[in-house]
C-alpha cells in the first residue's frame, strides 16, 4: 500500500539540483567536444605561429644562421624606416580607395537582389569572382589591361579616348589594384548584406509604407539601422583584409612602378624572403597586427557591435 504522506520537499529540491548539475556538465562536455577541433586548429595554425613570430621579432635572423637576440632594436629601426611608413601610407590609401566603393556596390547589389530576384543562379554569378584564385584574377586583369594588347584599351581607343597605362603608371597602379579587388570581393559583400536584409521583418516596411514613407526613407530609417551588425562584420573583415593585400600586387605590379604599390605586406615579405631579415619582418608584422586589433576594437565600439536594433 502506497504511503500517503507527501515526499520531503527539501529532498526533492536536492534531487532536482543534482539532476540539473549533471545535465549541465553533460552539455558542457558536449560543447567542448564540438569546439575542440576548431580550438586545436586555431592554436596550431594561428596562435603558435603568432607567438613564434613575436619571439623572432626580438632577434636578428637571416634564416641560415642561429637567431641572435637584439631586444627592441628591430622596433626602434622600424620607427626610422621611411619605407615602412610609406608602405603603411600606401596600405591606408588602398583601404580608402577600396572599402567605400566595395561596401556601397555590395549593398546596392544586395538590395537589388532582395527586391528583384531570389534566383540561385544570380547569386552564383555574383559570387563567382570571389571563388576564383587571387593569382588567376590578377593575371587575367594584367592581360585585359595591357597598354598595347589589352581588350580594355582596345575598347577605350574605339570610343575615341587615349590608351591608359593602368598597372604601368605610378599614378594609376594603386587605384587599378583597388578596382580589381573591388570587382572580386563585392559579390561576397553583397551576399553578406543580402543575408542581413532577409532577416529584417517585412511588416516594418509594410507599416512604413502605410505611413507614407518613401523607398529612400525606408532605406535610411529601417534598412541601414537594422543592417548595422552585418555592416560591422563587413567593415572589420574588409579593412583588415585590405591591409593584408599582397597577391594582386605581387603578380600585377611587383610593388612598382617606382614603389607606387609597395604596400606594407609586400614590404614585409620582401624583407623576410628577399633580404633575409626575418626578425625585422616579424617586428613589422607584429606592429601591423596590433594596429588591426586596435582598429577592430574602436570600430566595434563606434558601431555598437554588441547591440541589436531589431531586438
Amino acid at each position: 500500500m502506497n504511503d500517503p504522506r507527501p515526499a520531503d520537499p527539501s529532498a526533492l529540491r536536492r534531487h532536482d539540483v543534482r539532476a540539473l548539475g549533471a545535465r549541465r556538465r553533460r552539455e558542457t562536455l558536449t560543447g567542448w567536444a564540438l569546439v575542440m577541433p576548431a580550438l586545436l586548429g586555431f592554436a596550431m595554425f594561428y596562435l603558435a605561429p603568432t607567438l613564434r613570430a613575436l619571439e623572432i621579432s626580438f632577434t636578428d635572423w637571416n634564416l641560415l644562421s642561429a637567431p641572435r637576440p637584439v631586444g627592441w632594436a628591430n622596433y626602434a629601426k622600424m620607427l626610422d624606416d621611411g619605407r615602412f611608413w610609406q608602405g603603411m601610407k600606401l596600405s591606408l590609401y588602398y583601404v580608402l580607395l577600396n572599402i567605400p566603393l566595395q561596401t556601397a556596390l555590395g549593398l546596392f547589389l544586395a538590395v537589388a537582389m532582395d527586391r528583384l530576384t531570389r534566383s540561385l543562379f544570380v547569386k552564383s554569378v555574383v559570387l563567382l569572382p570571389y571563388l576564383l584564385s587571387n593569382v588567376l584574377v590578377a593575371l587575367m586583369w594584367v592581360w585585359m589591361l595591357d597598354p598595347l594588347l589589352g581588350g580594355v584599351n582596345h575598347l577605350i581607343t574605339a570610343l575615341g579616348f587615349d590608351r591608359q597605362p593602368f598597372f604601368a603608371s605610378p599614378d594609376q597602379s594603386l587605384a587599378t589594384v583597388a578596382a580589381v579587388n573591388i570587382w572580386r570581393h563585392m559579390g561576397l559583400v553583397a551576399l553578406l548584406f543580402l543575408a542581413g536584409l532577409q532577416n529584417i521583418p517585412r511588416y516594418l516596411y509594410e507599416a512604413a509604407a502605410l505611413e507614407g514613407a518613401s523607398e529612400w526613407q525606408m532605406f535610411w530609417r529601417i534598412t541601414l539601422p537594422l543592417l548595422r551588425p552585418v555592416m560591422v562584420f563587413v567593415l572589420v573583415t574588409s579593412v583588415t583584409g585590405s591591409f593584408q593585400i599582397f597577391d594582386t600586387v605581387a603578380v600585377a605590379t611587383g610593388g612598382g612602378p617606382l614603389d607606387s604599390t609597395r604596400v606594407i605586406v609586400h614590404y614585409i615579405v620582401q624583407n623576410a624572403f628577399g633580404f633575409y631579415k626575418m626578425g625585422y619582418a616579424s617586428a613589422m608584422s607584429m606592429t601591423l597586427g596590433l594596429v588591426m586589433v586596435l582598429y577592430t576594437v574602436v570600430q566595434m565600439r563606434v558601431l555598437r557591435a554588441n547591440e541589436n536594433d531589431l531586438a
